[in-house]
């Protein structure tokens, strides 16, 4: 039996995978990972896999219809975001009308959440996956292939006679070693070129997205992660072979991004593994996702095992609007961290959010403010992005301030970010008119210019990342620079 995981077609470099998914600001492009984990844990079980990015690959619906045409899949899984939703159930249509045999399911955070308005959308979607779906595609493929009933079927969703049918809750799984590395199945069905069509701004380029940890202990309000509330490492052991064997087999990867939802997120693990990196002699180098509460010991070793570069949240500059995202931060804690990753030698990606609950035009000043104090390596600068299932999306329906409810708007027509949120004395536009403002005035800050030349001067590695991000990212400040209506006042 053979089994499709595809990355469905939408807009040029839309990275569904992406904690807020969009077409970036910065040439960023996320590799598919959490359905090339379940593309490789099927295959692992014996069926006939093919794992396709159309949007990589640059497909559009019609090429993506013909290669699913040709390859013939009795099962389609495909992944889904909330922004492409619509677009993505077209795709299914498509698909459905050509190769009328093949079972489409949709995966990921929207038909986890709304597993029944995504039924709805369209009969040409014949299940959903609730949940963490590695082994919902693969009881799946496995009850099609020996007729079984769908409904034993864990994690899965279905319309059976226009009434919803759910199979038992799929349990999360607990021994990560037991999947196959992503790098391998990057590796067999991307190949070279492949990986090379990625790209992450705040890494060297060529580098490779990989998991030593599923889920995060933390419950941020605003946070689109799907295993919330969890936290799974895989064992030091299991990572360092990989490690090994990206080395060995893939020594043109300059840099490894670590996309667990925090890498950090255990002092003695992450010890342990940074450890284990030195004593194998690991060369690769690597970044992370991680927290300002990381500790300065931590930071110095992590920085002695390889790490080039954390991401970390600092989302506002008011305590206030801190504790109404359940950030659990102080705000000194966002400057010593910085301090201390000064000294460590290790780089920061900034992330911060406009129109946060208690968020006014006063206190987004300081956080452009505090943005540029602080001078991280790069800076993101977001909307308030709600997502169905995350408590900041409750919070707007509760209050009455979603915009619209047009999940297609979720993102603009060119697929960038936007808020749906809009509230009385802080409309939409007007916080996308202040992301516009921060980003506008921490890239052509000075002092943040002069860090980049430096950098540029002594390492062609990291010039060459700065091209390929700051063609598409001076694009758009330009364009804010020159449009009356792109900046906010004030």
């Amino acid at each position: 039996m053979k089994v499709l995981f595809l990355n469905p077609p939408f807009l040029p470099r839309y990275s569904r995978q992406s904690r807020s998914p969009c077409v970036t600001k910065s040439n960023t492009l996320y590799y598919p990972y959490y359905l090339a984990y379940a593309a490789g844990w099927t295959e692992k079980h014996g069926f006939n896999v093919k794992l396709a990015d159309a949007v990589a690959n640059e497909w559009s619906r019609t090429e993506t219809v013909e290669f699913v045409k040709r390859e013939k899949p009795e099962l389609t899984v495909m992944d889904t975001s909330t922004p492409s939703i619509v677009n993505d159930v077209q795709v299914a249509e498509a698909i459905k009308k050509e190769v009328p045999e093949t079972k489409i399911m949709l995966a990921g955070t929207f038909p986890t959440n709304m597993s029944e308005y995504t039924l709805n959308m369209s009969k040409a979607v014949d299940s959903v996956a609730v949940g963490e779906y590695d082994n919902t595609a693969l009881f799946l493929a496995r009850a099609l292939e020996d007729h079984k009933p769908l409904e034993e079927v864990p994690g899965i969703a279905f319309k059976r006679e226009d009434k919803l049918v759910k199979g038992p809750p799929a349990k999360l799984l607990e021994n990560l070693d037991e999947l196959p590395w992503a790098s391998q199945i990057y590796l067999k069905h991307f190949g070279r070129k492949g990986i090379e069509k990625y790209f992450y701004a705040s890494t060297t380029w060529p580098e490779m997205m990989i998991l030593t940890a599923r889920g995060c202990p933390w419950n941020c309000t605003f946070c689109n992660i799907p295993m919330k509330k969890s936290y799974r490492p895989r064992s030091t052991q299991n990572v360092i072979e990989e490690m090994q064997f990206i080395q060995s087999e893939m020594p043109w990867v300059n840099e490894i991004m670590f996309e667990d939802d925090t890498f950090a997120a255990v002092r003695k693990r992450t010890l342990e593994l940074c450890d284990a990196f030195i004593q194998n002699r690991i060369q690769l180098k690597w970044s992370c996702n991680g927290r300002v509460t990381t500790e300065n010991e931590v930071l110095q070793k992590m920085k002695a095992a390889g790490c080039r570069l954390v991401c970390v949240g600092f989302e506002s500059a008011t305590q206030e609007v801190l504790n109404n995202i359940e950030k659990m931060v102080p705000l000194r804690r966002q400057f010593e961290f910085m301090e201390d990753a000064r000294k460590t030698g290790l780089k920061i990606n900034g992330c911060f959010i406009f129109g946060l609950p208690g968020d006014t035009p006063e206190t987004m000043k300081k956080t452009i403010e505090m943005a540029k104090e602080l001078n991280p390596n790069s800076a993101q600068f977001y909307p308030l992005m709600v997502y169905p299932g995350n408590e900041a999306y409750r919070w707007a329906q509760r209050n009455g301030l979603l915009a619209t409810e047009d999940y297609s708007k979720w993102v603009t027509p060119e697929g960038l970010h936007t808020t749906t949120v809009s509230r009385p004395g802080l409309p939409a536009d007007e916080v996308v008119r202040w992301c516009n403002r921060a980003r506008l005035e921490f890239y052509t800050n000075p002092k943040f210019l002069k860090k980049m030349a430096v950098q540029a001067a002594a390492n062609p590695v990291e010039a060459v990342r700065m091209a390929k991000a700051s063609k598409v990212l001076f694009k758009h400040l330009a364009d804010y620079a020159t449009r009356k209506d792109a900046v906010a006042k004030g």
